[in-house]
């Protein structure tokens, strides 16, 4: 019970950090997006990465056996979801910098996109959870992905609360 406590309050102290970085203006929906430079995107994406290891090694109750062997593999995952998330950014950034003069073309292209990125998350997810599970229990390579989803899904709901909606009033 007492672990549950520590994943609610990491996550939330992680959607903190990311809810005082504002991403774009919310006041109208022809509003442009707020100045936030890469260096502000980096250095939150670092703090993220650093909190979302926390709360995995808080959580995932390893022994020091499993640790050894956990860890590297998890720190390449982690490697390789920075390059799809490195997208995730790009796409973030192309839809404020056309947000005002969005295209139907451009629409498309940005659901299109979107969907890419999160299927490309999702299987990166399932190709590693053959390799947690040949150093780990399958139901501690279950309690890895909740853990890892999980923080994707909050980090997104607190990404999407910070985005405006498309204009269709254009």
């Amino acid at each position: 019970m007492q672990k549950r406590s520590v994943l609610a309050l990491l996550v939330i102290a992680c959607a903190m950090t990311l809810a005082n970085t504002p991403m774009f203006a919310q006041t109208a929906p022809s509003s442009p997006p707020n100045s936030v430079t890469d260096q502000d995107i980096e250095m939150l994406r670092a703090d993220l990465r650093a909190q979302r290891k926390e709360i995995t090694a808080q959580n995932m109750n390893l022994t020091a056996d499993e640790a050894t062997k956990f860890w590297p593999i998890f720190d390449q995952y982690r490697q390789e979801a920075i390059k799809i998330n490195d997208d995730r950014w790009a796409l973030i950034k192309d839809y404020a910098a056309n947000y005002n003069t969005m295209t139907d073309e451009q629409a498309q292209a940005y659901i299109t996109r979107s969907n890419a990125i999160d299927e490309q998350l999702m299987a990166l997810r399932m190709k590693y959870v053959p390799l947690f599970e040949k150093v780990i229990s399958p139901r501690k390579t279950a309690l890895w992905f909740q853990i890892d989803r999980r923080i994707d899904l909050l980090i997104n709901l607190q990404l999407s609360s910070s985005i405006p909606m498309v204009n269709t009033t254009k």
